[in-house]
């Protein structure tokens, strides 16, 4: 059995992680809160304006709708949406085991892949890896500094510009979409080339083009539209990986401070034992110690 003073340090140092824990949860809710009324407010917007963007990149011609080309894939970028703070459970592993398990896939197909990290998480991750390009700018963490669509549009022209000159066939977003509070859905989301809105069952063929009236012009909707319905769409993942990255943290902090409560029952029964063991031992001494006398 350990010494009092052993169980003494530990229960001082599991109820200072405690305290820790509990006031991290308490954070990561106020955060949360925050988080999902913005992704609860864009999610409708976005989701539309993506239908909208499939409806009329599936009307454009091969010239006109450059970021819904069709093309053999021999080049993948990944993008890997993560946090810059660990303590959030399986947060960021999700991600990084949903991409140990595509880029090799890929790559038995002969493609090559690359990650995109945006998240200190993903840096630390990928950087000393063969999926990492030197040539993709390094600063994806600084986008949570402040998280807003004025800086995300910058990466999402980035993104756009490797796609439309053919460094990239293929874009596909790796994220968590926030579910609630408790639960996160890892979300393998193409990003480009834009794919054609999904054919019903009951269609009669696959190839069927749906023509569509554009105002003010075919020229500005390629030019205007179609750009910032991406940068968008980056935006409402990214705001979505933000919500479930305190929900996740929150959650496991939770799950920590009632570990740290079990413990400490568990370690002060132990002391309260010991302790009652070693006054137990005294009074022996302090009897036998009597009865050598009277002898």
């Amino acid at each position: 059995m350990p010494s009092l003073k052993e169980v003494r340090n530990r229960i001082v140092s599991v109820n200072s992680t405690k305290q820790i824990t509990a006031a991290m949860k308490m954070v990561s809710a106020a955060k949360l809160r925050r988080a999902q009324d913005a992704v609860v407010r864009m999610r409708p917007y976005a989701e539309k304006l993506q239908q909208i963007l499939s409806n009329v990149s599936a009307s454009l011609d091969g010239n006109e709708g450059k970021y819904g080309q069709q093309r053999e894939v021999k080049k993948v970028l990944l993008v890997a949406i993560v946090s810059n703070r660990g303590l959030a459970g399986a947060f960021n592993t999700q991600v990084f085991r949903s991409i140990r398990r595509l880029a090799p896939q890929m790559e038995s197909e002969g493609k090559t892949v690359h990650v995109l990290p945006l998240g200190k998480k993903a840096m630390d991750a990928y950087r000393r890896t063969k999926y990492f390009n030197p040539a993709l700018p390094a600063d994806g963490a600084s986008l949570y500094d402040g998280l807003n669509f004025d800086k995300v549009a910058p990466k999402a022209e980035l993104i756009m510009e490797l796609f439309a000159n053919g460094t990239y066939d293929q874009v596909i977003l790796i994220y968590n979409k926030f579910k609630n509070a408790a639960v996160q859905i890892l979300s393998e989301e193409q990003f480009l080339p834009v794919l054609p809105p999904a054919v019903s069952a009951g269609s009669v063929t696959n190839k069927t083009k749906t023509d569509h009236i554009m105002e003010p012009d075919r020229a500005t909707i390629v030019r205007e539209i179609v750009p910032k319905s991406l940068k968008i769409q980056l935006y409402k993942a990214l705001l979505d990986s933000n919500a479930a990255e305190h929900g996740a943290r929150m959650t496991a902090m939770h799950k920590a401070t009632d570990n740290a409560d079990a413990l400490l029952k568990a370690l002060k029964l132990t002391y309260n034992k010991a302790r009652q063991a070693s006054i137990t031992n005294e009074i022996l001494e302090i009897v036998g110690g009597a009865e050598a006398l009277k002898g």
